[in-house]
């Protein structure tokens, strides 16, 4: 059984349509990455994938209703990654990793030695022994981003949902951080839920792919059918070459004419 099952999902911000219908599903150990223009959809469905919109239709994680869920509860099963995820000035690395265990705190905040070890396995998962005491500030992007990887982790979650993870990395970035998703996704069974505008990342590193154009679902599945001429171009407007790279991943560029 999916870890995630939603169906028939719309949702509107007033008169504008956000999402229209949208039915999908997510098992463990698999990346599922979202594609889609601006306004396509993509943000919208994942926050009401984790409670933070209400929108007509179901979502049940691991059998269950959202409905059912307690806040706190669903906060352990899924974390969530924001486009431009923030951390308090002057906070160090061990601050941001510790705060992923906020939903298992008690009374005033206390860590217990359980918070301890799951942050300690994180930092031992990602490497980020060297940066523990050094300032978020004191960060690369790439760094900063595996840092908020971490604090995801932290939470011990069964599933990981991020919005444009990738946004203001470099390119050599980008493939780092998939990598790692894909490695995280294998090896601690967690089913990944990713919004990508790198069409060409995703195809390498996802499972399979969902195409959204203006809040409804215009195509979905393996790389080889979603990323396709036909497909790609009523949804982005532009015309679209395809090629196929080195290792058999269909790879798409906008056709420019001089």
């Amino acid at each position: 059984m999916p870890l995630l099952n939603a169906s028939n999902l719309s949702y509107s911000y007033g008169d504008q349509v956000a999402l229209r219908d949208v039915s999908l599903w997510l098992k463990t150990g698999e990346i599922l990455a979202l594609a889609g223009p601006n306004g396509s959809g993509k943000s919208t469905l994942i926050r009401t994938l984790l409670g933070q919109l209400t929108a007509a239709g179901d979502i049940t994680w691991d059998g269950r209703s959202i409905k059912q869920w307690r806040k706190r509860d669903l906060a352990r099963f899924v974390a969530y990654l924001p486009q431009a995820p923030t951390h308090e000035p002057g906070q160090t690395v061990l601050d941001v990793l510790r705060l992923g265990r906020a939903p298992y705190w008690g009374a005033f905040g206390l860590e217990s030695s359980a918070d301890e070890a799951a942050v300690a396995r994180v930092v031992q998962t990602l490497g980020l022994n060297p940066f523990l005491g050094r300032k978020m500030e004191q960060l690369s992007g790439g760094q900063r981003q595996r840092v908020f990887i971490g604090r995801c982790l932290a939470q011990q979650p069964k599933a990981l949902l991020l919005d444009e993870p990738s946004t203001f990395l470099d390119l050599a970035h980008q493939v780092e951080l998939c990598r790692l998703l894909a490695e995280l996704a294998r090896r601690e069974n967690l089913a990944v839920l990713m919004a990508s505008h790198e069409l060409n990342i995703a195809a390498a590193f996802a499972d399979r792919l969902m195409l959204l154009s203006d809040g409804a679902i215009a195509a979905e599945g393996s790389a080889d059918a979603v990323l396709r001429p036909q497909v790609l171009e009523p949804v982005y407007g532009i015309a679209i070459a395809r090629y196929e790279s080195e290792a058999g991943k269909p790879l798409v560029v906008p056709k420019i004419s001089g």
